[in-house]
């Protein structure tokens, strides 16, 4: 019963004490609009895209000691580059992506080998 009472009595208090505040605005804020870089641009940070892309492809092939497994780090390379190449930077994003994805294929062809490899036990038996 006193919350009832404390809610009317805050309530008629509330409504005592009001008055109106004049609403005083700031003026317009504006801001530039940064234009989308040129074709030129795009083409010359897309040649250089391709570069970095071949550059860390060709490297980590060259550690890959399986060549069946170079599919797999292809595929890889392709995912990264299709993802990094719609940020704002994919020259900053590949290397960090590629580098994930190749793990994640590379981990992924490694457990499939264990699967198979102790499946052929199994059916050996």
């Amino acid at each position: 019963m006193p919350l009832k009472r404390a809610a009317l009595t805050k309530g008629n208090n509330m409504k005592a004490n009001y008055r109106r505040v004049p609403a005083d605005f700031a003026p317009e804020a504006r801001f530039e609009v940064q234009p989308v870089p040129p074709a030129l641009l795009r083409a010359v940070q897309a040649a250089q895209f391709e570069q970095l892309k071949n550059q860390l492809l060709r490297e980590r092939l060259e550690a890959v000691p399986d060549p069946e497994l170079s599919r797999d780090v292809n595929l890889a390379a392709g995912e990264a580059a299709a993802l990094a190449w719609v940020t704002p930077y994919p020259l900053l994003v590949f290397p960090v992506l590629f580098t994930e994805k190749a793990e994640t294929a590379l981990a992924r062809a490694a457990k499939q080998e264990q699967v198979c490899q102790s499946s052929r036990e199994l059916l050996a038996m």
